[in-house]
């Protein structure tokens, strides 16, 4: 036999060892999915790459309409305070019922400077797998998640006064 088709040989064995090691690991219910305790480093850091990677590709084919428009921000503000606010926060507003028992912890989006407007609007449309993001593309059209897109982008910048007229409608 000769060292190439050894070399193969321990190759295939070692790929069906790792398969049937990561089948009786899954298989054995070890690793615990509870919310409440962390992934380990590797997982987390093995996750964090898969979404950032995902969400990439996916998003680099998105347009983005003007995000600029005053009318999209105050839709957008309204959206947001009605489906968001309780687990990415809002301007005065620090904390949720809901948000402590998520993980892993979403971003407080009053915070985060969103300047890639495809990828989050990706996220909101789609929603993030084990995430507790939801997929609001199935309930929300393409305008309306530029809209929360739009008004998330300026929503870092906002104070809690103009968040409170903005996402009630009450201009004063």
């Amino acid at each position: 036999m000769s060292s190439i088709a050894k070399a193969g040989l321990v190759v295939a064995g070692t790929l069906a060892a790792l398969a049937i090691g990561g089948v009786v690991y899954v298989g054995s219910g070890i690793y615990n999915i509870g919310a409440d305790d962390h992934h380990t480093k590797i997982v987390l850091a093995l996750i964090e790459q898969l979404r950032e990677r995902s969400i990439g590709v996916r998003a680099r084919t998105t347009h983005a309409p003007n995000l600029e428009d005053p009318t999209r921000i105050v839709a957008g503000a309204r959206h947001y305070a009605a489906l968001c606010v309780g687990c990415h926060l809002a301007p005065g507003v620090t904390k949720s019922d809901i948000r402590p028992g998520l993980y892993p912890h979403p971003p407080n989006l009053a915070q985060e400077d969103i300047r890639d407007a495809q990828r989050a609007f990706w996220t909101v449309k789609h929603g993030i797998k084990m995430s507790a993001m939801p997929a609001w593309g199935k309930t929300l059209d393409d305008a309306a998640i530029w809209d929360v897109v739009a008004f998330v982008r300026q929503m870092p910048g906002m104070t809690p006064e103009t968040y409170q007229q903005l996402s009630t409608g009450h201009s004063g």
